[in-house]
């Protein structure tokens, strides 16, 4: 008798021993996703978005109180441009050398860039990206028009991104958008990539904004091309589509500046990955030309 009640008094505190672990757990991947949400800048609605998590969840996750199941902590994860083994592993990733490595890359130029990603892999990146640009950076940077007029002035073929996969499928985005969804386009945008990779080893291609929160196709795009953000003013974004006739934006949207705002808080982070960035900010097309020709010539992307 006094066995089997030794042996259900172990049992009880196995349990309570697992239940503290599991409770420890829980709290340490809300901490560290509300940690790397607050680096970036998210607000939790936009992490709810990318991650099609919702807001309520997440919140609860942050407190420590979301049991979350692993396909949706893997959505999380994605999200936030985070491999999942740093929201679950014991070791505090902020304190890891790599991720002070990190921060320290996206301080410095571009040339050292460069010069340090030679280092870390000197030959495979390099062929791997040819002689190919991509701009990067949301609607109404300058990218398609930049693009078109560095491809002439270089003698280099220029080819945007959505229109190659309208040509390939023979319908327009929004066409393609209702049929496939979201999803579906995401997987037209990776095989047109593929496709323009296979025939042009120099290029300039400009890529719509929302394709570097894919971290698969962001991540082969990375690899496979010179990377460039164009970046502008939230106000000079909505004023450039406007001036191409698209009023879309802002039509029965109030909110539209503060949204505009806010991906690109969500997405900076992503963009910064990019090898070069281009500020057009306040700038003439002109100008704006002129540097992004100085710059793949200084970094020789097309060499």
């Amino acid at each position: 008798m006094a066995e089997l009640t030794n042996f259900r008094a172990e049992v009880q505190q196995a349990s309570s021993d697992a239940d503290r672990e599991v409770s420890a757990l829980i709290a340490r991947v809300g901490a560290r996703v509300r940690r790397a949400r607050d680096r970036q800048g998210i607000p939790r609605r936009v992490l709810s978005e990318k991650s099609g998590v919702s807001p309520r969840y997440l919140a609860q996750l942050e407190a420590g109180e979301g049991n979350i199941s692993i396909g949706l902590l893997q959505r999380v994860a994605d999200a936030l441009g985070l491999k999942i083994d740093w929201l679950v592993g014991e070791d505090d990733p902020w304190s890891s050398e790599a991720l002070r490595v990190a921060d320290l890359f996206r301080t410095v130029d571009t040339a050292t860039q460069a010069r340090v990603l030679a280092m870390l892999c000197p030959g495979p990146t390099e062929v791997a990206r040819a002689r190919r640009v991509c701009l990067i950076g949301l609607r109404g940077a300058g990218k398609s028009t930049l693009g078109r007029r560095a491809g002439a002035a270089l003698a280099v073929p220029f080819i945007e991104l959505n229109r190659e996969i309208e040509a390939q499928s023979g319908m327009p985005v929004g066409e393609l958008m209702a049929l496939y969804g979201q999803e579906g386009y995401r997987r037209l945008e990776a095989e047109a990539i593929d496709r323009v990779v296979a025939t042009h080893e120099r290029v300039i291609l400009a890529v719509a904004g929302g394709i570097v929160s894919e971290p698969e196709t962001y991540n082969d795009l990375l690899s496979r091309f010179h990377t460039v953000w164009v970046k502008a003013t939230p106000a000079e974004h909505m004023a450039r589509v406007r001036d191409q006739g698209d009023t879309r934006p802002m039509a029965g949207n109030p909110e539209a500046m503060e949204q505009l705002k806010s991906i690109l808080t969500a997405r900076e982070a992503l963009y910064e990955r990019a090898l070069a960035k281009l500020d057009t900010s306040g700038c003439s097309e002109d100008d704006s030309l002129k540097e992004l020709l100085a710059l793949i010539r200084r970094n020789h992307f097309l060499d």
